[in-house]
């Protein structure tokens, strides 16, 4: 990584003070993989594959009851309701009327991995021989040697010396964004910081939720002065810079954005980290296993992975399993897990989790051609739309809440799942539907779709990217 000299010494400074206080916090794994020589083979990925297989369809073809249909179509306001269609008796053939097929264009399993057998195989086989694990917060007895092997591969994954896993992404953020305040806490000893004293926290104006409610919490706790600059602007970012005396800056930002499918500017947000000594966090969510030759995301992509500072990361979305994960300095990682209040007070991740995704890691790494397959259905929804869209997400830009529910509609009936994005998820007017091709997708799907879509909108009209600057939530 990187140098970022000052950085260093200020979190330095922080853990000293922790440790002081006697409030540095440890983590303790629990050995549950007694057999050493069975270890890596039991995290290992005892099945990889050249292409898709039948199972694969199972991440992007799902069924609704004709009542959630129904519902979904005359956009009734539904809390998870029990459907009344009666499920068949065992031996029983179901009333096809009852069921909907739809094929799935919405969800974020880009690789295809949560219906993967190596996956799915480590979970049953953690959860046969281990249970779920320790049932415990990680700094009590929650954290064991699956996710100790878990964040060494994720580590190594975003070259980086060490990880921290949390439950979801948006603890992640929570905890990443509090820590970073907790900087200025420690330093003044419990008295009212001025405003040269908080660290000034820049953040794009459409970053995720959860970096948006971590910023709050650390406004709320007195720690932060937070600048939110137009969305991927970096002069508007500079500006804010150079008119801010604090000297504790950091900037904060999605990598991939996910309602909108475009990339930060990854080479002009370094070039302001060394000229600026900032510190660099990036959400990579949509980028981690998708993007870069070894599916490293973005930063790996850009080729930028030394100057990024924190990655934080999801694997519930590319990895098909669950929790988030944070990637960083060992010193980074001792000072958000003593004060990331996310990761501190919430039960560690059940240890089948931890056994899928580590196995889904190493699927990822082995089945290359799982990456490059998203990438050749991007192109072909480049060009059979002549759209010039960036990435696996896909974001279509229609206008008023009732045309973005009228196409959602449409592309319903049309056997689609693609959902209509409306506020407060994205800015008033900017309702959009939102497309994600996956690795699980083939180009005759994507031929489908485009055919369904052309029904309900004109892509010659179609604004990929939101001109709205303003916050999301």
């Amino acid at each position: 990584m990187a140098s970022n000299t000052k950085w260093d010494l200020w979190v330095d400074e922080s853990l000293a003070k922790l440790d002081s206080l006697k409030l540095l916090r440890s983590l303790r794994p629990i050995n549950l993989q007694n057999d050493k020589a069975n270890k890596d083979a039991k995290l290992g990925a005892d099945e990889v594959f050249d292409g898709l297989r039948d199972w694969d369809r199972r991440a992007v073809e799902v069924d609704i009851s004709e009542e959630t249909f129904n519902q979904w179509l005359d956009d009734i306001p539904s809390c998870g309701d029990i459907d009344t269609c009666r499920t068949p008796a065992s031996g029983e053939v179901s009333e096809s009327r009852c069921q909907k097929k739809l094929l799935l264009f919405s969800g974020n399993d880009y690789l295809g991995l949560s219906s993967h057998p190596t996956v799915r195989k480590a979970a049953a086989k953690a959860a046969l021989e281990d249970g779920m694990g320790p049932r415990g917060s990680a700094l009590i007895c929650g954290y064991t040697d699956y996710h100790q092997s878990l964040e060494a591969k994720l580590a190594e994954l975003k070259k980086k010396k060490d990880c921290l896993l949390c439950p979801t992404g948006f603890a992640a953020n929570m905890a990443v964004m509090v820590a970073i305040g907790s900087i200025t806490s420690l330093a003044v000893s419990g008295r009212r910081p001025n405003n040269e004293e908080k660290v000034a926290v820049f953040s794009d104006s459409l970053n995720h939720a959860s970096i948006i409610d971590g910023l709050r919490l650390a406004e709320r706790l007195n720690s932060v002065m937070v600048y939110v600059y137009r969305h991927c602007d970096m002069s508007h970012l500079q500006e804010l810079i150079l008119n801010c005396t604090a000297p504790k800056k950091v900037v904060v930002t999605d990598s991939l954005f996910s309602m909108d499918g475009d990339f930060a500017p990854m080479a002009g947000l370094v070039r302001l980290r060394k000229k600026h000594d900032l510190l660099l966090v990036i959400d990579d969510a949509h980028g981690t296993f998708v993007c870069g030759k070894d599916g490293g995301g973005v930063a790996d992509e850009f080729k930028c992975e030394k100057d990024v500072d924190i990655c934080v990361g999801t694997l519930s979305k590319a990895a098909g399993c669950h929790g988030g994960f944070i990637a960083c300095s060992k010193q980074w990682k001792q000072l958000i897990m003593s004060r990331g209040r996310s990761f501190i007070f919430s039960t560690s991740m059940p240890v089948p989790v931890a056994a899928s995704a580590h196995a889904a890691v190493l699927v990822a790494q082995e089945e290359a051609w799982r990456r490059r397959a998203i990438w050749e259905r991007v192109n072909d929804f480049r060009n059979l739309t002549g759209l010039h869209i960036t990435s696996h997400i896909i974001s279509l830009v229609i206008g008023s809440e009732e045309k973005a529910l009228q196409a959602s509609r449409h592309m319903l009936i049309s056997g689609f799942h693609v959902t209509a994005i409306r506020p407060p998820t994205v800015p008033l007017n900017s309702c959009r539907l939102r497309v994600t091709l996956t690795a699980a997708h083939t180009k005759a799907d994507v031929k489908k779709l485009v055919a369904a879509l052309s029904h309900c909108l004109n892509f010659q009209d179609v604004i990929l990217h939101s001109s709205s600057s303003h916050a999301r939530l």
